[in-house]
């Protein structure tokens, strides 16, 4: 019975230990300020109209890229050229894979 009194002993002594070391924690965490989880202070947030002028600001500006690169049209004789010249390289690939 001497042996599990004095693990009992030294087991306390432990969760002493502990728990004076979960004090300290806590108080560097009172000291910081409450800071949540993933290390910021508070938590912001926009309201309906400040997200709204965004979105719009941002749309804008996609507009105005979008006008600003101009729109590139080929002509049929030219995708008939590039289908012709696409239909070559498979021939010439269908040749080789039926070469090997």
């Amino acid at each position: 019975m001497a042996n599990v009194s004095a693990v009992v002993q030294q087991l306390k002594k432990e969760r002493e230990r502990a728990q004076g070391e979960v004090e300290c924690i806590d108080a560097a965490l009172a000291a910081l300020g409450s800071i949540g989880s993933n290390g910021s202070s508070r938590q912001h947030s926009l309201s309906a109209a400040a997200r709204r002028r965004i979105s719009l600001a941002q749309k804008a500006r996609w507009a105005k890229q979008k006008a600003a690169m101009p729109k590139r049209t080929v002509s049929a004789a030219s995708r008939r050229k590039m289908a012709a010249a696409q239909r070559t390289r498979w021939a010439k690939a269908r040749g080789e894979k039926k070469a090997a």
